[in-house]
């Protein structure tokens, strides 16, 4: 029995979610992303339960060497790329990747020896002004590489969405009309849809598509869940009750006192905290899982430990399981309470938490 935090992973339903992408975008390849250690779910064994996926994309070289070190043998993109020699070389020699996002990159692919040949990516920057090459740089860069005896042809193509997750917003076509524009002439690959683009844009569904929240169960959408979207939750993090007590009217709770028992209250508390990656910033009024009902998170959230009213379930015993987001409690709705997104309470559990595999 685990006695303390543990995330619960439903595997079959990493299974199911790809198998919904791929009913969105049912001619496209599906480049799974698994950057952020799997977005806290486990680089490597979501990987191998994603073995019918087209390819694997991950934000840094190290993720990508820890795939192919695991016998991984799909393609993998490094989103990131390379930023010296060294790791231009690394990328050669594990069969990677890179997105070429830079000038300086594509000079250091004309240094290398014309019999090591890698398969490159080149990224646009249609509005995200994060990485990417400008419109102006694009064409020129595009040549370069062409001409350059170390790099695969034809070169594949990507860009990314900024405002994907706001169906309304006009920007997301903008996007798109750029990159067509720039693409005009290019017979090649290309990728542009994120999980909110798999989901709601029909026309960025092309070519390959790079989905990664979803895969996890889990909206890209404000105000909506992943079984809205008709996508299964995979991970349910748990723990239990480790004491009760009952407190007066007037009793104060936890650090600095912030939160004063408005009535008689009986008192839970939870084997987790911000040490767990709960989030520090949840408020009082959170919702928490006990005995399949619903009570609130009172109280600042500590190291390692949480403090429930269980007024309203008189019947909750030291020991009954809590569940703090998952079935039952959508992790969408905690990071609403805690003023962020699913992506940093998912990416936020830490190695302290146990890891516990299920096949439903």
């Amino acid at each position: 029995m685990v006695l303390s935090a543990y995330a619960e992973l439903d595997l079959a339903a990493v299974t199911y979610n790809l198998t919904r992408i791929r009913a969105y975008a049912p001619k496209a390849k599906i480049m799974a992303v698994l950057k952020a250690n799997a977005y806290g779910h486990g680089l490597l064994r979501i990987a191998k339960v994603l073995a019918d996926a087209d390819a694997f994309a991950v934000a840094r070289l190290g993720e990508g060497i820890a795939l192919r070190e695991a016998g991984i043998t799909q393609r993998i993109v490094v989103l990131q790329g390379f930023l010296d020699r060294e790791e231009l070389e690394f990328h050669i020699r594990y069969g990677l990747e890179p997105v070429i996002h830079s000038p300086f990159q594509a000079e250091l692919l004309e240094q290398i020896p014309s019999a090591e040949v890698v398969t490159v990516w080149l990224k646009l920057d249609t509005g995200m002004h994060r990485l990417g090459l400008l419109a102006d740089q694009f064409a020129p860069n595009y040549s370069r590489l062409q001409n350059c005896p170390a790099v695969r042809r034809p070169i594949p193509v990507m860009t990314h969405l900024a405002n994907a997750d706001v169906v309304q917003d006009t920007f997301t076509g903008q996007q798109l009309d750029r990159f067509n524009s720039a693409l005009h002439n290019l017979q090649t690959e290309c990728s542009i849809a994120n999980s909110a683009g798999v989901l709601a844009w029909d026309g960025t569904r092309s070519g390959w598509v790079r989905p990664g929240i979803a895969l996890y169960g889990v909206s890209p959408f404000p105000g909506r869940t992943g079984p809205d979207e008709g996508l299964k939750p995979v991970m349910s993090f748990r723990s239990r009750l480790i004491a009760l007590k009952d407190l007066k009217a007037g009793d104060a709770v936890g650090y600095g006192g912030e939160w004063v028992c408005p009535r008689p209250t009986r008192l839970g508390i939870v084997s987790v905290g911000y040490g767990d990656g709960y989030p520090r910033s949840a408020r009082t009024g959170t919702p928490v899982l006990v005995r399949g009902r619903r009570v609130s998170l009172v109280g600042r959230v500590s190291m390692d430990m949480i403090s429930l009213d269980l007024t309203d379930c008189p019947d909750a015993q030291v020991g009954d399981e809590v569940t703090l987001w998952g079935k039952g409690l959508p992790v969408e709705e905690i990071a609403q309470h805690a003023s962020t997104i699913p992506y940093e309470l998912l990416c936020g559990v830490t190695p302290r938490v146990k890891m516990v595999e299920r096949w439903e």
